[in-house]
């Protein structure tokens, strides 16, 4: 699947919470050789800063004091071998972990509906992909223009019982109907938020991945990629 120079394209990956966005965008890039920025863990990153610095207090959200802590949040990626991805850091701390606890995505949502924090992140994102061959876990928002869009989805009960496994396969003590019940409430503040709500692009393409093992999504994304990056060839 490696794409030569003159055939990078700017693939994005949207869709609902859970649904391995991140960990499909990761492989798409390590496949083609492409950078991966995850947008998700951006909004995750700046959840963290509001809750070690006070913004955020039992899930309650203080958007005001989070919108003036904005300009003093520094967000990066670095590339590591060990894992062969990139990890966020939070002001040079790297955070992959602490942005995954339950207290962060309980919050996470209501964070992504300010829209200080949108438009900070967004420019942030188009800046980081202002070259090709890259792969977001974002919509039309940020690249409306992208070669290739793919939106994801599958059955909440599917999703709450990977987000299970993966919370206790970290030693979190979590339950299953809590976990279901923060999806489901999530996938809802998403699609009704003010700003930028959850919506499929007209030119996107669906994947529903709940029956759906990782080799098997790979397969199915291969000739969109292949077809796109020729499209991209031949209108040079």
């Amino acid at each position: 699947m490696k794409c030569s120079p003159d055939k990078k394209i700017v693939i994005a990956v949207d869709g609902f919470s859970s649904c391995g966005k991140s960990t499909f965008a990761k492989k798409i890039a390590s496949a083609l050789g492409y950078v991966f920025i995850d947008t998700g863990a951006m909004y995750r990153a700046v959840t963290l800063y509001g809750i070690r610095h006070g913004a955020i207090r039992g899930g309650v959200v203080d958007a005001e004091a989070l919108e003036r802590m904005l300009p003093r949040i520094g967000i990066s990626f670095v590339f590591n071998p060990a894992r062969e991805a990139s990890d966020i850091y939070l002001d040079g701390e790297n955070v992959e972990g602490p942005i995954r606890s339950l207290e962060v995505s309980e919050a996470v949502s209501r964070v992504s509906q300010i829209g200080a924090v949108r438009e900070r992140l967004v420019g942030l994102q188009q800046q980081m992909g202002r070259d090709k061959g890259i792969v977001m876990d974002i919509g039309t928002v940020v690249f409306p223009d992208a070669e290739l869009k793919i939106f994801m989805t599958a059955d909440p009960a599917v999703r709450a019982m990977r987000r299970y496994r993966e919370l206790t396969a970290k030693g979190e003590k979590v339950s299953l109907e809590e976990i279901e019940r923060n999806i489901r409430e999530r996938d809802l503040a998403d699609q009704t938020r003010a700003i930028s709500p959850l919506r499929q692009a007209p030119d996107a393409v669906v994947l529903d991945n709940s029956r759906m093992t990782p080799e098997e999504q790979m397969e199915w994304i291969r000739p969109y990629v292949e077809s796109r990056s020729q499209a991209t060839c031949t209108s040079k």
